[in-house]
């Protein structure tokens, strides 16, 4: 019965993805993430971060896409049951407007990273590092992981520590709401 109530509101919260409007946190948290919490549409930190070929980045790269934003380490066990749902999430919704952003934080060596991804089956997420965790610490990440949404006008909006699903119906009609905006 459980089951079944849960599966309804995920499918009656997806279905209303679609609509234009805000975002429904709470039906969001009822559909299955339960630990999201919305934020006060601040602007995010202009700290940069690196990816494995040594380019230098910041979020306002991305400004315009709503993102995803994942904190993660090669040593972290939930950030292992996580990334594949990142992926899939990437490969379901990343495009013109949509991208997963993915950042290990801390000392993690690039033949970890490549070692992660590769055993995660990890194929379509960015491998971006934040060695010293300036990012990490601009946005008071405390623990792993930690996925920040990030609006298309570069704000963060919402925030959840530990790991989820993001690739369950109510991430996906999470995203869509974002997008619908």
């Amino acid at each position: 019965m459980l089951r079944s109530l849960a599966l309804y509101t995920s499918l009656a919260f997806a279905a209303n993805a679609a609509v234009a409007g805000p975002v429904d946190w709470q039906a969001a948290r009822d559909a299955g993430l339960p630990k999201l919490i919305e934020s006060e549409a601040a602007p995010v930190p202009e700290v940069e971060f690196t990816d494995l070929d040594g380019g230098t980045h910041r979020l306002a790269d991305w400004k315009g896409k709503v993102v995803l934003l994942n904190f993660w380490a090669t040593w972290c066990a939930p950030c292992r049951e996580e990334m594949p749902s990142l992926d899939a999430l990437q490969k379901a919704r990343g495009g013109e407007g949509f991208e997963v952003l993915t950042v290990a934080s801390g000392r993690n060596t690039e033949a970890a990273i490549n070692r992660f991804f590769q055993e995660s089956g990890v194929t379509d997420l960015p491998r971006l590092t934040d060695p010293q965790m300036a990012l990490a610490r601009a946005f008071g990440v405390m623990a792993m992981p930690v996925t920040i949404l990030i609006d298309a006008e570069g704000r963060e909006v919402a925030r959840m520590t530990g790991d989820a699903d993001w690739s369950s119906p109510a991430a996906l009609a999470l995203v869509d709401q974002m997008l619908a905006e």
